[in-house]
This record gives C-alpha cells, structure tokens and sequence, in this order.
C-alpha cells in the first residue's frame, strides 16, 4: 500500500482556535436549535469513537486492514461528522461536502478501501449517529436533528460518488497514457521490459500469442472507438492493448494464435478501408515484428484491389515485396525458395516451367519431357513443402515472385 502523500492539518494554534470558537459562537448565537448544536458539538468526538468501535465490531474488511489504513478511515469518520455539525450549524450555506469529509486524502482512501466498503463506512457512520440522536438533541429537537440527519446522508452518499468518479476519471486519463506509451513503443520497435511492466499494470497479462492489427480510424471521440474495440475483445476472449495513432487504431491482441478470426472479432470499430492483421509472434517484446508487417502490409494492400477485408500481412507477402518491404522479400525467399531449393531441383524446375506454361499440366509436362502425373505429383510436393498450392492463382502468383527473389539473391550471392 502506498504511503499518503498528504497529511492530517496541523493542529489549530491557540488564536486559530479562539477565532474558531469566537466564529462558532457567533453562528450559533443565533441558531434556531442553540442547545441541540452545542450538545452535537460535545457528542462528536465520542460518536466518531463510537463509530469506529462499531466498524470493528460488524466490518470483517476492516479489522483485517493494516492499522495505517484503519487511521485513514478513522480520519474520514471524524470529519464526516464534524462536517454533519457544520452543516447543522449553517444549512442554507454553500459547503462542498466531499472536501470536507474525504479532503484528507481522497486519492489514499480510494486506493485503500473500495466504494462498496465506503459506502458501509458511511452507513455504519450514520447509523452511529442516527441511534444517538435521542441523547444529543435537545427535548424536542429529535425530529429536527434526525430529519437533518436524513438530508445529509443523501448529501455524503452523492459526496461518496463523486470522490469515486473523479478517482475513476484519473486512473482513467492515466491509463490512457500508459496505454499509449505501450502501443507506440511497439509500433516503433522500442518495446523493452520497461514496456511490459507498464502493460502489466493496464492488466495485460503476458498471453503467449500475440498480433497486431492495423487500419483507419474512425471520425470522432478516440476514446469512444477505444471502448468499442474493449467491448468486443471481451466477446473474442482476446486480451488488447489499443489506441488511435494519427489516423491508424492500433490494436494489440494476445492469447488467440488465429490473428484472422481476432481481426475479424474486432474489425466493427474501423473506418473503411484495409485492416492488415500482422503475423502471431511469442509476446509483447516481439510484436514489433508483428506490427512491422501489418504497416507493410497496410501500405501494400492498394495493389490488391480485392483483398478480403480484414486481410492477413503474410497473404500480402508479394505486394509488400514490391513495395519495398525486405523484411517480405526475405521472408519469400527463405520460407518458399530455399525449401524447395533444399527439397531438389526437379521442384524448383517443375514448377518454374509449370508457371510459364500458364499453369497447363500438359504443357509442362511436354516441356519437361515427362507424364502429366509426375508434374501433378511434384506440385503436390510443392504444396507440401512450401504451403502454396500452384494450382491456385493468389498461390501461383507469390510463388512466382518467391521463384524471382531467390534467383536474384542467388546472383547477389555470386558477385
């Protein structure tokens, strides 16, 4: 638990204490209900104790807490009732009652306790108080004090949810930030453990699958199209880190190793056009990767018109080779040329031949000099070793521009 960063105001000295009896005097000199006042006043310290006591008594949560935390609660007790008092005192004057009781350290008290345990707090509080009002109010101001009581538990419950909220709205802002140091360093090839640890406190938690998808974003609130992405990973089971970067939505989902079935959960929040979901790699630390080829392939897709919509990087490996990506053209090269390379050169020749002959297996059969079977065989073998089937036209064409890359990295080599 962290340490409060502010502390308890100092004690009044002896002339801010006479001001504050003088003042007290003089606002209740006048009051409707002087008696009652002036026996609140002496109450207060001991209906504070007794709330405490009463806290202890009938709260598991709070017995279990660290003393450190349990004086914070007592403070916010303390206050909330010397706050009650005041308001008593001056009820037609403008007071902010969540500065009065939670002004302390609103920031350490949402981060000790939950709302629901402060709502039981300040039930418990006034439940104290509301018990006690017999003995403190004065013959025949019960009714007056307890329906006081009553307006101003309404007013401590909306001070409550207001503390809440503005915690929730900075711990919001502040996620937001760190979420988007995350996802930059990741388009930007900076991800380090300095990254993941900040990951980790957004509640990232280290799937073993992860990709990145890329399109445009959408006009409007970025916040907006941030939560609809959230809202559907929560239907794909996916984990994301997400953000708007220019006119890119960023999305970084773990524990799916199928990027296209993810892309296409999430794609709903898109603008239109391409959305390029990048290859699954092993963590946050090698998503750049990841992320380097769905920009590739999202600055590529404006060569194939009829890319599905989401389309995967790898799908786009060609067009990314042309386009200048080496990261491609070396990927081609190793994962198609260089097998079959490996496989024989009856492969390699069988299916050059079978491409320039306009994928005719007769044809190519003719110009190797063998049955039409063994051609069929061999791109069979060719499927197999590779994952591209020539008999496909998408397939046949990257398998052409592998066959071009590996033979002039084979020239390249022989300089």
């Amino acid at each position: 638990m962290s340490q409060p960063e502010s502390t308890p105001p100092d004690r009044p000295t002896e002339q801010s204490a006479e001001h504050s009896a003088e003042h007290s005097a003089e606002a209740g000199a006048g009051h409707p209900h002087t008696a009652t006042l002036k026996r609140l006043e002496r109450s207060s310290g001991r209906l504070a104790a007794n709330a405490i006591a009463r806290m202890d008594e009938t709260l598991p949560w709070y017995r279990a807490m660290p003393p450190e935390n349990r004086s914070w609660i007592g403070l916010v007790a303390q206050a909330g009732i010397a706050a009650f008092t005041e308001w008593f005192r001056q009820p037609d004057a403008p007071q902010a009652i969540s500065t009065d009781v939670f002004g302390t350290a609103p920031r350490e008290l949402t981060r000790a306790i939950t709302l629901r345990q402060t709502v039981e707090m300040v039930r418990t509080t006034i439940e104290v108080m509301e018990t006690a009002i017999d003995e403190v109010a004065a013959p025949g101001d019960e009714s007056v004090l307890r329906e006081a009581l009553l307006v101003y538990a309404r007013e401590i419950a909306f001070a409550t949810a207001q503390v809440y909220a503005q915690a929730a709205e900075a711990r919001g802002a502040w996620d937001a930030r760190l979420e988007s140091l995350v996802v930059n360093a990741v388009l930007s090839g900076e991800a380090d453990e300095g990254a993941v640890s900040r990951a980790a406190a957004l509640g990232w938690n280290s799937p073993e699958h992860v990709c990145v998808i890329l399109g445009t974003a959408p006009d409007g609130d970025s916040e907006l199209t941030v939560e609809a992405i959230r809202r559907a990973s929560r239907g794909a089971k996916v984990q994301v880190l997400t953000g708007v970067l220019g006119n890119r939505l960023v999305v970084i989902a773990g524990g799916s190793d199928n990027p296209l079935h993810v892309a296409k959960a999430l794609i709903g929040p898109y603008a239109a056009g391409p959305v390029v979901a990048g290859p699954v790699v092993a963590d946050l630390l090698a998503a750049t990767r990841s992320a380097q080829a769905a920009a590739a392939g999202l600055k590529a897709c404006a060569a194939w018109q009829d890319a599905p919509r989401p389309v995967l990087a790898d799908d786009l490996l060609p067009e990314r080779a042309m386009a200048g990506d080496p990261a491609a053209r070396d990927q081609l090269v190793e994962e198609i040329y260089r097998p079959l390379e490996e496989a024989g050169s009856a492969l390699l020749e069988t299916l050059s031949v079978y491409l320039e002959q306009a994928s005719s297996l007769e044809g190519a059969a003719r110009m190797l000099f063998v049955h039409p079977n063994t051609v069929r065989y061999r791109l069979r073998r060719v499927t197999d070793v590779t994952g591209w089937s020539p008999s496909d036209v998408r397939s046949a064409f990257t398998l052409r521009i592998a066959l071009i890359l590996g033979r002039l990295a084979d020239a390249e080599a022989q300089l």
